[in-house]
């Protein structure tokens, strides 16, 4: 099963979109599910369901820091070189997507008691959702591997 597919499959069986990605390339980054599922879990919804940026893409951020980030403070080029790909990352994702917040992407404040409802009514979480996580999983992938 690719990454891709992975991501999709968790999100299907209840995880939010931030789990979902970073859960689909815990192998890779030699970090075990249930760590990754538990760190994850505030990022969903926009982070903590607040609509701010997507939680498709923070999983993504947090996949990147692990990938090449830096493992001690004295450690800055491989801060600026983890800032350097988070950047490339928002930027492949806004291209096709447009926006990286939540509320922005979803078209509904999901923060706010009506615009949950209303996402919810409108089936949002299963039909949008599932795309953002197929890019970010996508573009987390190639990012990795190229």
């Amino acid at each position: 099963m690719s990454a891709v597919e992975e991501a999709l499959a968790l999100h299907d069986r209840g995880a939010n979109c931030a789990q979902a990605v970073l859960g689909a390339f815990t192998e890779k980054l030699g970090l075990d599910r249930e760590s990754a599922m538990r760190v994850a879990t505030g990022f969903g919804g926009g982070m903590g369901r607040l609509a701010g940026t997507c939680g498709a893409v923070t999983g993504a951020f947090m996949a990147l820091g692990l990938a090449r980030g830096m493992r001690r403070p004295e450690e800055a080029e491989a801060k600026e070189a983890a800032y350097g790909l988070v950047r490339e990352f928002a930027r492949r994702f806004t291209e096709r997507n447009g926006a990286l917040a939540c509320r922005d992407l979803l078209g509904e404040d999901i923060g706010t008691p009506q615009g949950l409802r209303a996402a919810r009514e409108k089936n949002l979480f299963s039909t949008r959702c599932s795309g953002y996580i197929r890019d970010a999983a996508g573009i987390l992938e190639d990012m990795l591997t190229g």
